[in-house]
């Protein structure tokens, strides 16, 4: 029978290549399990074997638990009766489940095992290694050797997650593609990550971005995306070798699935021209490139270091005649023609949604005329401003306003030499108008102090006992900054002023802040009584 159990071993590792020790595992687990059904009660039996000659040994285990120190398990499966059940055992002392466990309290003082979660251990005769063994034994086997072939794939995969896979699809479920990768390797394209309204059936082949790995006890464990803009950059890769050698580099993408995507390239050798290497002789690659992605329209753009160039080159095909940059709000008012303007915003925005996309700047697409309104309606705003706040004419805030300045801040702290550098401008006017701009700004600060210390809670009323500081600021930003302020407050005042519908605890911060009132009228009545 020990010989047996070793031939199990060598034979079934040697077919399915898997370790021994999980076959010899899996054994130890099926006679354990065959020795456990010889009893009633449920119990806790450990079987183990010599990997030597095969000889095997069977425990059953009790659980060493304390007593005043168990946790209830958040795995362990019973009912809500059951769980009263062992929770009063607790409190009585007694252990849940005495055929598995033991308290370290009742253990005799001569035992070896008294360490909380070891186990304490009795010899049994083991089951025979017989038919019931062996089944139990297959069944646990084909699970462990379906365990890891499964880990195997997981453990083959993991260092190619951000990487192109190409399998055939296997099955269509519910939208979702079971693609077949080879070696038993099944991965899932999930329907969001499907591109709209592409068609594939059993038998196609398609390749994906490879974006997770994951291990499941069931079904795939590989999920791969048709969708995702790294996959618009592998496939360049693999169509454009001067991008794997490195001398073009494709720095970003942006895609609407299925219906068009956007790409930016540079050159690193200014011999090579980016956007004609990636769209190829007669467009060849950029046209494999779209036949993969089920007719994709791709606009190769390319890079400029300079975020507007690149943003000009990012709304081809429409040209832009004009752009305004903010840089502080990363946005970009972008200008076309009147007779280009539905080309330039694109179906559904298309076209500047996916610009934006790609450069990472907020854009505004508008006419020309348009941005000559909003151009005239900010030049006036700021021609008042700078009139108003600063007391100089039309003349000099024109200036500005044609010079770029857009706010008081920039006047303040512009470097002096660009403001000299203004044609108009003198050494007695730049400093004047940055003089009053700083001023200006110092008031400001002042009076948002001044407005700040106005909304502070007073002392009392943050020490007062049972107040919190935020309920304190709260309170003081609605006109209630003193203890006396809160008393006078009913229990449903407070609760409204405080967003809460704790009564009790209104009630007894009234009642704290009140006290003064209660002391006072004590000593003024004793004082009557005393006369």
């Amino acid at each position: 029978m020990n010989k047996e159990i070793l031939t199990v071993v060598e034979v079934v590792s040697n077919e399915k290549g898997v370790e021994r020790e999980i076959i010899f595992q899996a054994l130890e687990s099926a006679i354990a399990s065959a020795t456990k059904k010889r009893f009633s009660e449920e119990i806790d039996c450990r079987v183990s074997i010599n990997r030597e000659d095969g000889s095997y040994r069977a425990f059953r285990r009790w659980e060493i638990i304390d007593l005043k120190n168990y946790k209830i398990d958040d795995d362990l499966d019973c009912s809500e009766d059951e769980l009263v059940r062992i929770n009063a055992d607790l409190e009585k002392g007694v252990v849940p489940f005495p055929e598995m466990q033991v308290s370290v309290e009742a253990l005799d003082s001569k035992s070896q095992l008294k360490t909380v979660d070891e186990f304490l251990e009795e010899e049994l005769e083991p089951a025979e290694f017989g038919r019931i063994a062996a089944q139990a034994a297959k069944q646990v086997i084909v699970q462990k050797v379906r365990e890891a072939e499964r880990a195997k794939i997981v453990e083959a995969y993991k260092p190619r997650i951000g990487e192109l896979v190409m399998g055939i699809v296997k099955r269509v479920d519910r939208g979702s593609v079971i693609v077949d990768l080879g070696g038993n390797a099944e991965a899932v394209i999930y329907k969001e990550h499907m591109i709209p309204r592409e068609v594939v059936r059993s038998g196609d082949r398609v390749r994906g971005y490879l974006y997770d790995v994951r291990p499941e006890k069931r079904g795939p464990q590989l999920f791969v995306s048709r969708t995702a803009n790294e996959l618009l950059i592998e496939l360049f890769k693999l169509e454009v070798p001067e991008i794997g050698e490195g001398t073009i580099d494709l720095l970003n993408a942006a895609r609407d699935p299925g219906l068009r995507a956007k790409i930016a390239v540079k050159s690193r050798d200014q011999r090579i021209d980016p956007v004609g290497a990636c769209v190829g002789m007669r467009g060849s690659r950029v046209q494999a490139v779209s036949n993969e992605l089920s007719g994709e329209r791709v606009d190769i753009i390319m890079w400029d270091e300079n975020p507007a160039q690149f943003v000009i080159n990012a709304m081809s095909p429409a040209e832009v005649v004009s752009i305004l940059v903010e840089e502080d709000k990363k946005t970009m008012d972008v200008a076309v023609v009147e007779e280009q303007l539905s080309q330039a915003i694109g179906r559904n925005g298309q076209n500047v949604r996916l610009a934006s996309s790609l450069t990472g700047w907020e854009l505004n697409c508008m006419s020309e005329a348009e941005a000559a309104a909003k151009n005239e309606e900010e030049s006036a705003a700021g021609l008042k401003i700078f009139m108003e706040l600063l007391d100089v004419d039309e003349e000099v805030a024109s200036i500005l306003v044609q010079e770029g300045f857009n706010s008081i801040e920039e006047i303040a702290y512009v470097p002096e030499k660009e403001m000299l550098e203004i044609e108009e401008f003198d050494n007695q006017l730049v400093e004047e108008l940055r003089t009053r701009a700083k001023d200006l700004l110092l008031t400001r600060a002042i009076a948002s102090e001044e407005m700040l210390n106005d909304d502070s809670p007073a002392d009392d009323l943050l020490t007062l006992e049972g107040m919190d500081e935020v309920l304190a600021f709260k309170l003081a930003s609605q006109g209630i900054r003193t203890m006396e302020d809160l008393a006078e407050l009913s229990i449903d005042e407070l609760l409204e002023k405080s967003g809460s519908d704790d009564e009790k605890r209104a009630a007894d911060l009234i009642m704290e802040a009140r006290k003064p009132w209660f002391a006072q009228e004590e000593n003024r009545q004793g004082t009557e009584s005393d006369g």
